[in-house]
């Protein structure tokens, strides 16, 4: 009943997330940095919450995982948007990332153990399938700056592996 809880957890986060991606207009440079840039806090903000929270080695070892990647993407996309001498902008796929991680993490707060590692994980799965998705159908080709193409192709592919490494922790922990 817990897998099946979780499971679901997971398809609702994912359904819930994916609007958030979806733009009406296409977006420009600056929101783009803002999207990516505000994905990964939030990524880093879910793995700190396990960090805090989960005792599971394998749990803990992604989320010192997604930190660590998370951080460095970051730091080199705030570099990227320095030296173009863009400023990040806000807008409302950006807001609503924020106010559903917001809710998750208040969602995961409430659990312990085991349970909280499972909805963690089965989290960390939804999230990255719905940020690879974003980033590979809108982010990188609504984007017209070669080096914030670039920067965003090679988050892809870390980020794919991020789902990889989820799902490998997901059938761990049971």
């Amino acid at each position: 009943m817990l897998f099946r809880t979780s499971s679901v957890i997971a398809v609702v986060c994912a359904v819930a997330a994916a609007p958030a991606f979806a733009q009406t207009a296409k977006p420009t440079d600056p929101q783009i940095a803002h999207i990516a840039y505000t994905a990964g806090v939030l990524d880093i903000e879910a793995s700190k919450q396990a960090l805090s929270m989960s005792k599971n080695a394998d749990v803990r070892a992604f989320a010192e995982q997604m930190v660590k990647d998370h951080a460095a993407v970051n730091d080199q996309a705030l570099a990227l948007v320095k030296k173009l001498n863009v400023t990040p902008e806000d807008n409302a796929t950006s807001k609503s990332l924020t106010t559903a991680a917001a809710a998750k993490r208040a969602e995961l707060g409430k659990l312990t153990g085991a349970a909280f590692d499972k909805a963690y994980i089965a989290n960390e799965v939804a999230y990255h399938k719905t940020v690879n998705g974003a980033l590979a159908t809108t982010l990188i080709p609504s984007s017209s700056n070669a080096e914030l193409k670039s920067l965003l192709q090679t988050g892809l592919k870390l980020f794919q592996g991020h789902q990889q490494h989820a799902e490998q922790t997901a059938a761990k922990v049971k």
